[in-house]
């Protein structure tokens, strides 16, 4: 599939949780016409798995260091799970073993499980075949929290959305009240910073922008200004490249 004028065009979209990184990605691929892959999903997958193995976070929202080995182990076994994307209707679903995991990993405990997964240079190098091999066959954009420093480190356009805590809460909130999940704000904005915390410190891929990232701060901006000022970005780096 091809983007604009029908060339092939790679997005990387990066950005702390709540910016609001997936909802404005869907709506790029819809308005570029290309594919959107979520790769927090694929680390959201990777936590549900080692929940089902047995695995457990500690009270820093950290695996501990034995049951990181333990899914380490798993993962570069025999017995490692097998996690596809396909799409469906333009919609992308997560397949683990054989199975579609649908909205089971859009908890806040698997938010902390993908953070905590994350750390693991294993779960990385596991899932960035499957990442890079679909990126290679499809214009695409790809939202997560190290697609322009590691996954496409190559990419047309880079482009780091961010916005205040208290936004990106508010926004989380709402979004998981929408799906029947029953929390507070201070419980998400409390798991938010800790799972910043996590991602910008963590040794392997730590979550900051590409030095040659676009940063979009949409704190003060709707939904549809966010999308234009991000079209307006994409424009501009692919009439320069």
């Amino acid at each position: 599939m091809s983007g604009k004028g029908n060339i092939m065009i790679r997005i990387a979209l990066d950005g702390p949780s709540g910016a609001g990184k997936s909802t404005l990605a869907k709506e790029i691929a819809k308005r570029l016409g290309i594919v959107y892959l979520d790769t927090g999903a694929l680390y959201r997958t990777v936590g549900l798995f080692a929940k089902k193995s047995g695995l457990a976070l500690g009270a820093d929202g950290k695996l501990p260091e034995g049951d990181a080995e333990r899914l380490a182990g798993i993962l570069g076994g025999a017995d490692k799970p097998s996690i596809d994307v396909k799409l469906v209707g333009g919609a992308q679903h997560v397949i683990l073993d054989g199975m579609d995991v649908g909205d089971s990993i859009r908890t806040p405990e698997m938010s902390l499980f993908a953070s905590a997964v994350s750390r693991i240079q294993a779960v990385r190098d596991f899932l960035l075949d499957v990442q890079r091999d679909f990126a290679k066959k499809n214009s695409v954009i790809m939202d997560g929290r190290d697609i322009g420093t590691v996954i496409l480190p190559d990419a047309d356009v880079k482009i780091f959305l961010t916005a205040s805590d208290e936004v990106r809460a508010k926004r989380r909130l709402d979004e998981l009240t929408a799906k029947g999940i029953s929390t507070t704000f201070e419980d998400v904005l409390s798991d938010m910073r800790k799972r910043d915390e996590n991602d910008r410190t963590r040794k392997i891929a730590p979550a900051v922008p590409a030095e040659d990232a676009v940063i979009l701060d949409n704190s003060a901006l709707d939904f549809a200004g966010t999308v234009d000022e991000a079209l307006r970005i994409i424009d501009s780096n692919v009439k320069k490249g």
